[in-house]
């Protein structure tokens, strides 16, 4: 009697087929399931169990391999025909797609092409690579691109906020999400598993604004401190009000002493501007050891080609000197300059705002080396607290260390 061929696939039913018969001309036995259009079974002469899918493409006839039997099970099998079969319904070949998918790249190699490209187009790339090297590509370098899951990024991500704030846990989350949105662009992947994960909120509240008493003992704790030129630096910063890397990568070819102006070509927001110096950050520029001797305002001491890179150590040893013990960032030297602007200035929030460029009031901007007095004013508003707070501090000093 001649075993069928056609049966609806049962576990029980495949454990019982027989391997094909040594002496048959074909290398094997397929199987056919009924319930599922081309859903196959072949069994070799040696007894080994393959499923697979057949079909037509496009007036192709084409066959997907599925697995083994019974290292894949028949519910396994049968879901994978199940979602081959819906590709095709939506007119793609699921053998095309599993070849793009075993072709996919390791997330390593993937990462050294997006680092490339973050080299060409973002000026933070070395936030990019650095959280890659030392985050990223231990965890998942050998991962194809294509198998990272939702539930692997949200792990990840949920642990990077266990160790740091929040903020920093979805700037990884945001870098997965842009290699991602790139691969899909580069026709690597179809899907980007960081689709749907939630951010953690932030809190961007808490802000320290040094009191113009404390700003005058860091003042005088600054004149004491032997690295000036990273001083310098810090002083500027608080005069007005600049983004770190704006005053640390300052060349003196955008510096305009005659008008008064430096322009920043590159900002935060991607937007060049302006920059007004009030008198004291003026008086700072044409002081500086630096002008005629390096292309860099604020220029390494031990190389002046290079600009300097970190002035935190400076920063800590003033405020050590300085007596303010409270953790004080360098950027809150910025929140100080719109403290002041606003509070002990007297300025308004608009003035403020254009002084800080959080905006982009680009009528404003787009004339702002030319005629702009009421920053100016605004910003000379701060810097006269500023001197007055060291003037204060320095009078207060002398009163006590004078006999009576």
């Amino acid at each position: 009697m001649t075993q069928t061929t056609r049966f609806r696939f049962t576990t029980r039913a495949i454990e019982q087929l027989k391997p094909c018969p040594a002496d048959s001309n074909a290398k094997a036995i397929e199987y056919t399931d009924t319930d599922i259009p081309g859903f196959k079974l072949a069994v070799t002469k040696t007894g080994r169990k393959t499923f697979s899918l057949r079909y037509s493409f496009r007036e192709q006839k084409r066959a997907a391999r599925i697995g083994e039997f019974p290292g894949i099970s028949l519910a396994e099998a049968r879901a994978t025909a199940q979602e081959m079969r819906a590709l095709l319904d939506r007119g793609i070949d699921p053998q095309e797609q599993r070849d793009r998918e075993r072709a996919s790249p390791s997330f390593e190699q993937f990462a050294e092409s997006y680092l490339e490209y973050s080299r060409q187009h973002k000026r933070s790339w070395k936030d990019d690579e650095s959280k890659l090297r030392l985050h990223i590509l231990p965890r998942w370098a050998r991962k194809r691109l294509c198998d990272l899951s939702r539930r692997e990024v949200e792990v990840f991500i949920g642990e990077v906020r266990q160790s740091h704030a929040a903020a920093t846990a979805n700037r990884f989350l945001c870098l997965i999400s842009s290699m991602y949105r790139r691969a899909i662009a580069w026709e690597l992947v179809e899907r980007n598993p960081c689709a749907g994960v939630q951010r953690f909120k932030e809190n961007n509240q808490k802000q320290r604004f040094l009191s113009p008493e404390e700003v005058g003992r860091m003042l005088v704790a600054m004149d004491k401190d032997p690295n000036q030129v990273a001083v310098s630096a810090l002083r500027f910063l608080l005069l007005t009000g600049v983004r770190r890397q704006e005053a640390l990568r300052l060349r003196w070819q955008e510096v305009d002493l005659d008008n008064r102006v430096c322009f920043i070509p590159h900002t935060k927001a991607g937007r060049a501007r302006y920059v007004q110096l009030n008198d004291s950050a003026f008086d700072l520029l044409c002081k500086m050891p630096t002008r005629g001797a390096s292309e860099w305002v604020f220029a390494s001491t031990r190389d002046p080609a290079q600009p300097i890179n970190d002035p935190r150590k400076t920063f800590w040893r003033v405020l050590a000197a300085a007596g303010i013990q409270d953790h004080i960032r360098i950027h809150d030297l910025r929140h100080t300059f719109a403290s002041l602007c606003v509070g002990a200035g007297g300025q308004t929030l608009f003035a403020a705002q254009n002084l800080l460029s959080h905006s982009d009031p680009k009528m404003t901007m787009r004339y702002a080396h030319m005629s702009n007095s009421g920053l100016r004013d605004a910003s000379q508003a701060v810097a006269d607290v500023v001197v007055r707070a060291k003037l204060d501090v320095e009078a207060a000093s002398k009163q006590t260390s004078s006999p009576a």
